[in-house]
């Protein structure tokens, strides 16, 4: 049976954006159309990851400029006869160069500018009329058919000023405007057509015999590859041989070089330094890092948010207010005298003032660079309105371990409760128990019995103890090793000798119901952390630590990094609850985790942001995800959140705002003290309006 592919509507002007069901294109309001079923979209190549096709997206809306450059230079070179041949111009430049005919060649002029610059506006109309959505398209295309059908009336018997000299202008600049504007727009897509471009086309794939070169999208899991000095890594995977310095930043965010030896995980799109390395391929291209990335910023661009549904609205009532005040402002000039000139003048500029070309813009532009430019900086977003709702967040909830602190524990402290307990025989036992664990407390526990060379026992009957530690069988015996508020729920009292300072973290081991000893872990407060807190206090922002540790570790990283405060000893179903307690007093909370225990958490704070997450972002619960734990990303997605919203509300102030004035201008209110905005003068400002919009979004960046 034919493989039947999936209704897809794509924007003739943007070919980005693609959907499964028709509308109209949130960046340039045009009607989307139907692609052919046999036509893979823009997207799906996007989302294949294939390079070739990379580019398909960007040559077409390459085309579409240029097709723009090209009506406007024709239009330019038959505006001048066309004005010189115009009686109103005539009469400004106090010439008369009127002849037998003229005004048919001024017709026939007038009519190719009409047809042929007029042609993108004119289609626009038809398609919105037909999706009965009329628009920014609807609007322009209704003004110069209005102005064209009136002059050629005139050139035909009817008595009145052509419109000819008008019409062109207003085609003309139409024209510029659009041509700037999609310019403006190829531009703020680049950064997602930059991620795409970070997939090497090919991969020397290694063979028993040789070296093969492979399409990167024909790898597969378990292929080996070689990566030479200075090509990209082409597919996700683990170091089989070699080591060298990784370029990870356009994928991270993270600046420095990263040392890579065996056993590393690598990322695909990454630049590696100066050394070979071969890489065991950890799953197709499909399936990598990069190709999530593209994937969550192409969702994340055509995903609408509060603010966005809002600028729609707005865009639409416009388009209803220019047709209305349109006709009633022909109406009120003609029925209080004027002539069907001057009336119908008046109209075409209100409604071309009225275009909700800047309105439609605003959003959407600083949409598609902030996702793609959070992309780049290691800051993935998942839900636009978590983003959008950085803002206000007033607490920010930090989980300890691995986002304020390294998450790389060491062990500080063996100590033994029995006799014939060696510290060997507890690191034996207690890493039997952690060996399946990829928890940070478990990797230091494994890390000592591999430096002391210790062999691991196997397991039986191995059980999680949620939140609290793990049991299992281990050479006939039950061995539990367990947090210290297992041993107060079970009323096993902890030896008076034990000493552990602020820092550590103490697992106890406990063999059939007996204490056998603890170990004690430290791990340190990243660098980063301080200055993070720091910059949250100066925003007002409150920082308050979640910890499953003990209260005194959970005290001593709390008051050395001058937080608001700590609550420690929670399991993973009870951060929910201080979660909704937080929100219960009016706070407007983020909840940062490693999105697999914090999970409730994340997924009832207000923000849910995931951290530490490295390759794997199918956090689920959270709306933003961390590539790095670096808690000044943290810092940098609120400050980047408060600046996108900014940029919103600046263009949608400008695109609505510009209206109000210029509007009572084109409908004449001034005309008594001999102000009037000619059509011309009405597509200058709706283009001007337009061009401060795209330049605004363009200037969104990353502070650091």
């Amino acid at each position: 049976m034919e493989h039947q592919h999936p209704e897809k509507y794509t924007c003739p002007m943007h070919s980005q954006i693609v959907q499964d069901k028709p509308g109209t294109c949130p960046i340039c309001g045009m009607v989307l159309v139907l692609q052919k079923t046999n036509e893979p979209s823009i997207s799906d190549h996007q989302h294949e990851i294939n390079p070739s096709m990379g580019h398909a997206g960007h040559n077409h809306h390459a085309m579409m400029i240029a097709d723009f450059k090209k009506r406007f230079y024709v239009v330019l070179f038959l505006t001048i006869p066309i004005m010189l041949l115009s009686m109103m111009i005539q009469q400004f430049i106090g010439v008369d160069w009127h002849f037998n005919g003229s005004s048919y060649i001024l017709f026939a002029l007038s009519s190719i500018v009409f047809f042929y610059g007029g042609w993108p506006f004119l289609k626009g109309l038809v398609d919105e009329v037909k999706a009965k959505n009329p628009g920014m398209m609807f609007l322009i295309g209704f003004a110069i058919s209005v102005a064209y059908v009136y002059s050629v009336a005139i050139v035909f018997g009817l008595q009145g000023m052509d419109f000819f000299w008008e019409l062109a202008t207003l085609i003309l600049i139409m024209l510029l405007g659009h041509w700037i504007e999609m310019k403006s727009i190829a531009g703020a897509s680049k950064e997602l057509e930059l991620l795409v471009q970070l997939m090497p086309a090919e991969a020397h794939m290694v063979m028993p015999e040789m070296i093969h070169d492979v399409k990167t999208d024909t790898l597969k899991e378990n292929d080996i590859i070689l990566v030479k000095p200075g090509e990209k890594v082409a597919a996700d995977g683990i170091i089989l041989e070699g080591e060298s310095y990784l370029n990870e930043s356009m994928l991270t965010g993270e600046s420095k070089p990263v040392q890579k030896i065996k056993g590393d995980k690598v990322i695909a799109g990454a630049i590696n330094g100066n050394g070979s390395i071969k890489i065991t391929v950890s799953h197709g291209a499909k399936e990598s890092y990069l190709s999530q990335v593209i994937k969550l910023v192409d969702d994340a661009q055509k995903s609408k948010s509060k603010t966005q549904l809002l600028a729609d609205t707005a865009a639409r009532w416009l388009t209803v207010i220019a047709l209305i005040c349109g006709i009633a402002t022909f109406l009120y000039w003609y029925l209080t005298g004027q002539t069907v000139a001057f009336a119908m003048e008046r109209m075409v500029t209100v409604i071309v003032i009225c275009c909700p070309h800047a309105l439609g813009l605003a959003v959407p532009l600083v949409v598609a660079k902030s996702t793609a430019l959070s992309a780049k900086n290691g800051l993935l977003i998942k839900n636009r309105t978590a983003f959008e709702s950085a803002r206000k967040i007033t607490t920010i909830v930090f989980d300890k371990t691995g986002t304020l602190t390294v998450g790389k524990f060491e062990v500080s402290k063996i100590v033994s409760l029995q006799n014939d307990l060696a510290e060997k025989d507890i690191i034996r036992l207690a890493s039997a128990l952690e060996q399946k664990s990829e928890h940070p407390i478990a990797t230091g526990i494994l890390q000592k019995a591999k430096e002391l060379s210790i062999t691991i026992p196997e397991t039986e009957n191995f059980n999680a103890i949620t939140g609290k530690g793990v049991e299992a069988t281990v050479e006939g015996r039950k061995i539990l090793i367990v947090s210290p508020g297992y041993l107060k729920e079970n009323n096993i009292p902890i030896p008076e000798n034990f000493v552990a300072n602020d820092t550590e973290t103490v697992v106890f081991l406990v063999i059939d119901n007996q204490l056998g000893g603890y170990i004690a872990l430290s791990d340190e407060i990243r660098p980063e952390s301080a200055e993070a807190i720091q910059i949250l206090k100066e925003n007002k922002i409150k920082s308050i630590l979640l910890t499953g540790d003990n209260s005194k570790v959970a005290k001593s990283v709390s008051n050395t990094l001058g937080m608001e405060s700590f609550i420690a000893e929670v399991l993973p179903h009870q951060k929910l609850e201080k979660i909704k307690e937080l929100q219960s007093k009016g706070e407007f909370v983020a909840m940062t985790g490693d999105g697999v225990n914090d999970a409730p958490a994340l997924a009832i704070a207000d923000v849910g942001i995931a951290v530490g997450s490295g390759s794997d972002i199918a956090a689920e619960t959270a709306g933003i995800v961390l590539v790095n734990s670096n808690p000044k990303d943290i810092v940098n997605l609120i400050l980047f959140g408060k600046a996108t919203y900014k940029k919103m509300i600046q263009n949608l102030i400008w695109a609505t705002g510009y209206n109000v004035i210029a509007l009572p201008l084109a409908a004449g209110v001034l005309y008594s003290q001999g102000i009037l905005l000619s059509p011309a003068a009405g597509a200058v400002l709706m283009t001007v309006s337009t061009i401060v919009v795209a330049i605004n979004a363009s200037m969104l960046s990353v502070k650091k």
